[in-house]
């Protein structure tokens, strides 16, 4: 099977530095895996300012 030279990179990269692949997911769950806190989720949209449809017009 046809694998790219990035990829075959990257597997050996992987294979040899294995603690890569437990700092990724420590990380992501860092940043992405998380509990939305739907009052903060509810003030962000409400505090929304619309954007005017050509930004760089003046006023």
């Amino acid at each position: 099977m046809y694998q790219s030279e990035f990829t075959q990179f990257m597997n050996d990269f992987l294979a040899k530095n294995p603690q890569v692949e437990s700092e990724r997911r420590e990380l992501r769950l860092t940043w992405w895996d998380r509990k939305l806190d739907l009052e903060d989720l509810r003030r962000w949209n409400a505090s929304k300012v619309p954007q005017k449809p050509y930004v760089y017009q003046p006023d």
